[in-house]
Order: structure tokens, then C-alpha cells, then sequence
């Protein structure tokens, strides 16, 4: 059968990449055609475009970066048109997908989509897009079930795909240290985020609180989609060193982490190191989502549990003095660390076991064959 897959930031290129391989293994003729990353084209299949043509973030970036952005989905749509594929799956990333959902429903193409916009968080209004233009909705939250069932839309629940793309078997330090050139002192992460906007607001005041902490050896998890001469000026002179596209690895070997907001905070957890969140955009951006975000967290840690878990500092709040004393607590405060590991426990507990990948191809495949 024939796969148009359509997937933005380096999230969606590595569940949707996992999602390829799954299907290849239930459909022996799948031909894929996406708009995606380089995860997914090592699965083969034709890549039209890549998803850091379109890698914008706040509300400002993406006006600024409007006319790029449309051009990018009307050629997707005409690509579309012209391949005719068996089913349309959209990957997360809800700006640019509904809108291909909705084409592509018209012209009559079956039309998935896997793993749902947080739209219970914003922007809920998006549901009636979705029962209108979606044909089948692959979720990835437990809780995301009750907030469809409102709107009367039956959806999958498949598990976290998360959990398929963690590889969480142990690796050897000391390979580590001297793969990056490390020193013996423990390691903090720093995950600064995937796009070259959210560098520039929370990197330096990452690099300020790493200046309190001498004892310890702060290093950043780079995404692959970034050059490294966006760290390199605040980095100049320092000793911080870039883990890039391992950064896995990294947390495995890391005694607390300090994390943007966003998938990476899940991640961070599952693999058991305990953290802080930290989130700084552009103050027009931040304002206009205040006002429209309905959630009482932003990271999926503390949405998933339902209760603050890890400590968030959004905006004004994320100072060094804040993240400075936070960190304080996870470094040195058994008992506060210990507590946080225990929810930890009980989180993964709730996300369930692996095989979302699976689940989702069987699903796709055995509907689209019958």
C-alpha cells in the first residue's frame, strides 16, 4: 500500500520513523512518500521535503515566517494530489496537518492521524476539525480519552511511543566520558530545546546557573538539526561541552537535568533522572498563550500525573535564582530527590508498557486491507 506521512520537529521525525519500520513489518509492499526528517528516510521511501523548512516557534516567529510556511503546505497538498496514496497519516504538529487533514478528506483520502494535538491544552475548538477531516485518531495520553469522549469522537489509545524509542539499557561510563572528552565530575544535563528561537531565549541563562555548580560538569543534549554555531558564542571560553543526537545516553548518565518544556521532559523522566523545567519564548508569544492555554502545567510530566511533579519556571519565572535553588533541592536533598523518583514509578506505571508503534500499524494496515 501506498503511506503519505506528514511530520514536523524532531518528535515527529522519530515517532513517525518507528512507525514506518512497524508498518514495513505487517505490509511487505509499503511505498512511503513524506514530508518529514532524516530518521524517517532511513526507513526509505521518498523524503519531498524537510521539516526544518518549517521548524518555527511563538506566535510572532510563525507570522514572520507565514508565507514560507503556506508555501510549504500547498506544495504538500499538491503532492498529495499526485501520489494518491492508500491513507494520509498526520504525525502530531497541528498548525500545518489540519490543514492537510482537511484536503486531503475532501479529495476523498482516508486520513489518520497519530498521536493527537494537545488540543485539550488550546485551541480546543480544533476537535470539530478533527471529527470532520479525521477518519481514524491514534492518541497517546490516558487522559486524552475522556477529553474526545466529551465531543462524542471515538478514538485509539495506543500507548506512548515514547516508551518504544527510549532505549533504556544501561551503557558504560567511562566509554561515555571519553567518547565527549567528560572529566570525573557528575554530569547535569542541559536540554535547551530543538529549534534555534528556543536556543537563544533559555541557553544563557542555562550556561548562568552551570556557573554556580563548579562541582559538577554541565553538558548539553544538541538536537542533530541544529549547528553547533548556535552554541558556540555563548559557549566560547567555557567548559560545556556538546553531546549531539545522543541524548539518551546522556541522561542515563546524568545525576538531575535541567529541560525545556516539551516531549524531552517525558523522556527525561522515563529514564528516571530527576529535573526541573524551564520555558522563555518572546514576551508577545508568551502573553497571547497565557491567554489561551487551559492547562495548569506545561510539561507532560505534570499533565500526565495530573499534579506538580517537577517544578516549572515559565517566562518571568525562570530565573538563575529559581533554577539555582530548585536544583539545589534535586542535587542535594535525598528526600526531595527520592520523592520525585517515586513519581517517576508511578509514572511510567500509568504510560503502560511498550509496542504504540505496533499497536498503531496493525490498526492501519489491517483496516486499510479490509
Amino acid at each position: 500500500m501506498k503511506y503519505y506521512i506528514t511530520a514536523g520537529e524532531a518528535s515527529g521525525d522519530l515517532h513517525a520513523s518507528n512507525l514506518m519500520k512497524a508498518l514495513k513489518s505487517f505490509d511487505s509492499n509499503a511505498e512511503f512518500r513524506f514530508f518529514g526528517g532524516n530518521l524517517m528516510k532511513k526507513q526509505g521511501g521518498n523524503l519531498v521535503r524537510n521539516y526544518k523548512d518549517v521548524a518555527y516557534m511563538g506566535f510572532v516567529d510563525v507570522f514572520l515566517h507565514l508565507p514560507a510556511i503556506l508555501k510549504n503546505i500547498k506544495f504538500v497538498k499538491q503532492d498529495i494530489a499526485e501520489y494518491k496514496p492508500d491513507v494520509v497519516i498526520l504525525v502530531d504538529y497541528p498548525g500545518f496537518n489540519l490543514r492537510i487533514a482537511e484536503f486531503a478528506h475532501e479529495k476523498g483520502f482516508k486520513v489518520y492521524y497519530y498521536i493527537s494535538p494537545k488540543i485539550w491544552a488550546w485551541k480546543q475548538s480544533r476537535v470539530h476539525k478533527i471529527k470532520a477531516f479525521v477518519d481514524k485518531m491514534f492518541i497517546i495520553f490516558p487522559f486524552e480519552k475522556d477529553f474526545y469522549k466529551k465531543y462524542d469522537y471515538e478514538v485509539e489509545y495506543v500507548g506512548n511511543p515514547i516508551l518504544d524509542a527510549i532505549d533504556t539499557k544501561k551503557s558504560d561510563i567511562s566509554e561515555f566520558r571519553k567518547k565527549y572528552d567528560l572529566n570525573e565530575k557528575k554530569i547535569v544535563a542541559m536540554l535547551p530545546g530543538s529549534r534555534k528561537r528556543e536556543i537563544q531565549h533559555n541557553f544563557p541563562i542555562m550556561l548562568k546557573v552551570a556557573e554556580k555548580f563548579p562541582e559538577y560538569q554541565f553538558v548539553v543534549a544538541a538536537a542533530p538539526s541544529l549547528d553547533k554555531e548556535i552554541f558556540q558564542k555563548d559557549i566560547k571560553n567555557k567548559d560545556i561541552k556538546l553531546v549531539y543526537d545522543n541524548t539518551y545516553e546522556l541522561l542515563k548518565h546524568s545525576e538531575a537535568a535541567i529541560v525545556t518544556s516539551g516531549t524531552a521532559t517525558l523522556e527525561t523522566a522515563i529514564l528516571n533522572v530527576p529535573e526541573l523545567v524551564c520555558y522563555k519564548g518572546d514576551n508577545l508569544s508568551y502573553h497571547i498563550a497565557k491567554c489561551l492555554v487551559k492547562v495548569d502545567y506545561i510539561s507532560l510530566v505534570n499533565l500526565v500525573m495530573q499534579n506538580e511533579i517537577i517544578k516549572e519556571f515559565i517566562q518571568y519565572d525562570m530565573t538563575v535564582k529559581n533554577i539555582c535553588n530548585e536544583l539545589k533541592l534535586i542535587l542535594k536533598d535525598d528526600v526531595y530527590r527520592n520523592t520525585m523518583l517515586s513519581n517517576f514509578a508511578k509514572l511510567r506505571e500509568i504510560l503502560g508498557g511498550k509496542g504504540a508503534s505496533e499497536r498503531t500499524a496493525k490498526i492501519i494496515y489491517e483496516s486499510l486491507a479490509n
